[in-house]
Formats: structure tokens, C-alpha cells, sequence
């Protein structure tokens, strides 16, 4: 009897402890099998300011990261036109993600992330910048794929919310600063 509650808790332990390595994207999953794809957005978010200034304000953390993202943002490699960068999320419970993504700038209006280590195995995502005389228009939108089919699309869901969550932060944050340099 014994034998069978230490092997469960065991069981239970290392359960937990695949769950803790998945959400703070130490571990990613990529089997290949029963993969299912969901739709991350679309998000828009209408921005008082020219393209050329929104595109600037997305890219300048990753040309020169700021030490007030420091804790955020993490440029591992740098490119002309492409990064690679590790973006670390607090999840709470004393838990922090940490992505890593290739970002891909076409200047004057468009950005392409794709997720190279995470808790799931594949994203993609845009920021397009459509402009309307002095107002521009950033449109997010991506695609969340996960393996192991209704296992996989119920982890989805969960990483698909708070992933979510982060964008409009993150999109809240352009827009105010984007408009506050263009105030000046």
C-alpha cells in the first residue's frame, strides 16, 4: 500500500513539475503529433500618431533595449533587420515565462514574430501598421499551434489567455507612448 502512495505522489511531483518547466517555457513539447492550430487574435489598436513613428516605438527596445525592459526584454542576437530575443512574462505565483522569438522588422509597416522556445510549440505573429492620413492602425494577429490533440488544444487555451493578455499590454504601452512622442 505504501508502495502505491509514494509511487502516486511520485507520479503527482513529476506531473507538477512537467507543468512548472511547460508554462515557464523551459520545456517546449514539440512532438509533432495530433498538432491543432487556433487563432491568436486579431487586436487593433488605433494609434494618433504616423506609421513610421509606431514602427519606430516597437522597434527601438530591440535595437537598444532600455534597462527599465531589461528585466523584459533580453536581445540575444542582432541583425540588420532581424533579432533574437528572449521575452520574460511574470505568471505569478513566483513563476516567469520566458519566450524566445526571432522578430523580423519590415520597415515602414510590418513586424513578424515566431516563437522558437516556449510553452508551446509554435506561434506566429504580426503587428501591421496600416496608416489613415495621421492616424495609424496596428492590427495584431497570430496562430497558436499545440501537439497531442484535445490535451494540447485545452493547454492552448490556458497559454492562448494569458499570451493575449500580455499583446494588449504590450499594445496599450506602444499606443501611449507612440502618441506621446507624437504630442511633442
Amino acid at each position: 500500500m505504501a508502495v502505491r502512495v509514494i509511487s502516486a505522489l511520485g507520479g503527482v511531483a513529476a506531473a507538477a513539475g512537467v507543468y512548472a518547466l511547460t508554462a515557464r517555457g523551459a520545456l517546449t513539447l514539440d512532438l509533432g503529433v495530433g498538432r491543432r492550430l487556433r487563432p491568436l487574435g486579431p487586436q487593433r489598436v488605433t494609434i494618433a500618431a504616423p506609421r513610421e513613428l509606431v514602427f519606430e516605438v516597437i522597434a527601438a527596445p530591440y535595437r537598444r533595449t532600455p534597462r527599465a525592459m531589461a528585466e523584459k526584454l533580453e536581445v540575444l542576437e542582432r541583425g540588420s533587420d532581424l533579432v533574437l530575443a528572449a521575452h520574460h512574462t511574470a505568471l505569478g505565483h513566483g513563476l516567469t515565462a520566458t519566450t524566445v522569438e526571432t522578430v523580423h522588422f519590415e520597415p515602414p509597416g510590418r513586424i513578424a514574430f515566431r516563437l522558437v522556445r516556449g510553452p508551446v510549440p509554435q506561434v506566429t505573429e504580426t503587428f501591421d501598421l496600416r496608416e489613415h492620413g495621421e492616424v495609424t492602425e496596428l492590427v495584431y494577429s497570430g496562430e497558436l499551434g499545440t501537439d497531442l490533440w484535445g490535451f494540447g488544444a485545452a493547454w492552448g487555451a490556458i497559454v492562448a489567455r494569458s499570451w493575449e493578455r500580455t499583446v494588449a499590454e504590450s499594445l496599450a504601452g506602444i499606443r501611449a507612448e507612440a502618441e506621446r512622442r507624437a504630442a511633442r
